[in-house]
């Protein structure tokens, strides 16, 4: 299906009048990248790049996306003519996806002609922006939990394309599973889930669905104990399924009290590998106070598909560079008040000390900066005269993630507000 429409209006206008005047083929270079971090975050996390290499691919200007412009009037025929045989053919260098960011990170570099990359900016604002604010989130979640899977479950709390790439975003920055079986479809993410409290209603008793779900599920699998009396369900559910009962979920309640109180009786009863599930709206800072807690993994819905409070990482995409009427690439920028961008084409690479430790958000201007053996370059090539080359399996995203992660000072492990954990430096070429 083409990704030609999911775009604004004034991306094709633009487009039309650039044709008009002769400047559309003018080579330019657009860059996009955030500002800030959200206010309080010490990191971000870059995500979504392989859903935008596909997107790219897929952005081409159908019969049916042509006869709506057509139709709308929205743009003349003679640009009509032009979309009609679009296909990308510039370069992107970028972020690889899982890779950490910071302010003026340039998270993706495009450098084509004005009419190939201005079509594409709102697209790749779209995707970037929700899969990062997602990723930055579920990063900080896992960093609470520690060793303690986390588990995606937010499909019913947002939309439900959002919530496939949700948990695609989850799972790069190293959520274990997700509920959403769409996701498990399209990119070979383990699901898992067993019932919810409509099940239990369901049944006569309490035990009845607990027979029910044993006999159908294995004594394997995870026993909901919250619908009516904790301490009676955890009963119930042992004798049920034995001492080999994989694991209780909490939904409710006080979930550290009832944790404890859940693994007494758990041990009490000789179910000593039952392991505890707790759901229940939870964010990183109430795995974070769970900590101590003897749970065993957490189910998060509502504060991963949100971003945690700052759903959308406010990047931005701007004209950098471009052409002149004499030949010759000049630096352009925004000078808006509070807007502000820098001119120049980016380069980047992650100051390190001997340890490994990152320093620095190292931003060259016109060429790149110079590496003393410690650092590490960032920006990799995506797309190279139009064809995609920058494709990853999930499995390489992840596990680039955590070591990039791992590079970070230990105070971005903090869950109070805080200021980005390295600074950027802006280096002139």
């Amino acid at each position: 299906m083409t990704t030609a429409l999911l775009t604004d209006h004034y991306e094709l206008t633009m487009l039309q009048a650039a044709l008009e005047h002769g400047t559309a083929d003018r080579r330019a270079v657009f860059e996009l990248f955030p500002r800030a971090l959200p206010p309080g975050r010490r990191y971000g996390v870059v995500a979504g790049v392989g859903r935008a290499l596909d997107a790219i691919e897929r952005f081409t200007f159908d019969d049916a996306a042509l006869e709506t412009l057509r139709a709308g009037h929205v743009v003349d025929e003679r640009t009509l003519e032009w979309l009609a045989g679009y296909r990308f053919q510039g370069d992107i260098w970028g972020y690889p996806e899982g890779e950490v960011y910071f302010p003026y990170s340039p998270l993706m570099v495009v450098e084509s002609t004005f009419a190939d990359a201005v079509v594409l900016e709102t697209l790749l604002l779209s995707i970037l922006n929700h899969d990062s604010a997602i990723a930055s989130a579920a990063s900080r979640m896992t960093w609470a939990a520690g060793d303690r899977p986390c588990i995606e479950m937010g499909s019913r709390r947002t939309h439900e394309e959002a919530a496939v790439a949700a948990a695609r975003a989850a799972y790069v920055a190293g959520f274990a599973t997700t509920s959403n079986l769409a996701a498990r479809h399209r990119y070979g993410i383990p699901t898992s889930g067993t019932s919810a409290h409509s099940f239990t209603l369901l049944h006569d008793t309490e035990r009845d669905a607990f027979t029910a779900q044993v006999s159908s599920l294995g004594t394997g699998t995870t026993l909901l104990v919250d619908t009516y009396d904790v301490r009676e369900a955890v009963q119930a559910a042992v004798e049920v399924a034995g001492t080999g009962l994989g694991a209780v979920r909490l939904d409710s309640g006080d979930l550290g009290v009832l944790a404890q109180q859940v693994r007494a009786q758990l041990d009490e009863l000789g179910a000593t590998g039952t392991r505890i599930i707790v759901t229940s709206d939870l964010d990183e800072f109430s795995i974070s106070a769970l900590s101590a807690a003897p749970v065993d993994g957490y189910g998060v819905g509502t504060s991963l598909v949100t971003g945690s409070g700052h759903p959308t990482c406010g990047f931005v995409y701007k004209l950098v560079a471009r052409e002149g009427a004499d030949g010759q690439m000049a630096d352009v920028a925004k000078r808006s008040t509070n807007k502000i961008s820098i001119g120049g084409r980016k380069y980047a690479l992650r100051r390190r000390d001997r340890n490994g430790k990152a320093e620095a958000e190292v931003v060259g201007i016109g060429s790149p900066p110079v590496d003393d053996g410690d650092d590490r370059s960032l920006l990799v090539p995506l797309v190279r005269d139009g064809k995609v080359v920058g494709r990853e399996d999930l499995d390489t995203i992840r596990a680039r993630h955590l070591a990039s992660r791992a590079e970070l000072p230990l105070r971005a492990q903090q869950m109070s507000r805080g200021e980005p954990v390295i600074p950027t430096e802006h280096l002139e070429g």
